[in-house]
């Protein structure tokens, strides 16, 4: 099986929930029954952005970040359903006011803000992951519309390699053909969109791919299925290193 994840939230904490499918036969039957998802091509400067060197200075927000202690630990540290170390916040005020004036002028928004729901569940906004070779594989999936309009990702270690990036996806249907890319209302998210949390391992195939550079701000359409395409060291110097956010518009 293959557990589709929608982004974790700080609260309430995520689950590893959902039953898992039998046979083969069962899980071919489940990818047959998936429903067809709507597609547009991922197009730069309409589903997503890219920007380079995008703070001024982007060594001291990684180290920083490497002198950090208040890791909070996730698989294969403790048994999360999330993978790595994270921590909150990882750009200062003035950082944060920086990428947020790329992200409206991109975008064109006027406004962007942080959303909370009823409960108090929020997105890990401006939370720097480091994860590392092993501990995560790709996990397509889209981040919830009800709490975001556009999601961003900040790579931060300058040794990374290229295909440590992030990649958008689309459905693969029997046969090879190829399915949609994007959720819309009313689901809030992937797993609302597909009716189940379990897909088969090759439910969805690689559209488009942006490799990671430093300092490099990949800024996108939260709605659109995407993922990590790959993690890397042993260390917290060498591992994957990123920030992400979250905002609405």
């Amino acid at each position: 099986r293959f557990p589709l994840v929608a982004r974790a939230i700080l609260t309430p904490r995520g689950a590893r929930g959902g039953a898992a499918l039998g046979s083969r036969v069962a899980r071919r039957s489940v990818r047959m029954r998936l429903p067809l998802l709507p597609y547009r091509k991922p197009t730069p400067g309409r589903d997503y952005w890219v920007i380079d060197d995008a703070l001024p200075d982007a060594e001291a927000l990684r180290a920083r970040c490497l002198a950090r202690t208040d890791w909070i630990e996730g698989w294969p540290h403790k048994p999360e359903s999330w993978p790595g170390l994270r921590s909150i916040p990882a750009l200062d005020a003035a950082e944060l006011a920086h990428v947020e004036a790329l992200v409206r002028q991109a975008t064109g928004a006027k406004k962007l803000w942080v959303e909370t729901v009823g409960d108090g569940t929020r997105l890990n906004h401006n939370c720097v992951q480091v994860v590392g070779a092993g501990e995560c594989e790709p996990r397509p999936h889209t981040d919830s519309l009800a709490l975001c309009r556009y999601a961003a990702v900040l790579y931060l270690n300058p040794a990374a390699p290229e295909d440590c990036g992030t990649a958008f996806y689309r459905q693969r249907l029997p046969g090879g053909q190829r399915g949609g890319n994007f959720v819309s209302p009313p689901h809030r998210n992937l797993v609302e969109a597909l009716g189940t949390r379990f897909v088969p391992p090759d439910a969805f195939a690689e559209d488009v791919r942006v490799p990671n550079r430093f300092n490099r701000l990949l800024l996108y359409r939260a709605n659109l299925i995407h993922s990590a395409t790959g993690y890397c060291g042993r260390t917290l110097e060498d591992k994957r290193m990123a920030a992400v956010f979250f905002w609405m518009a």
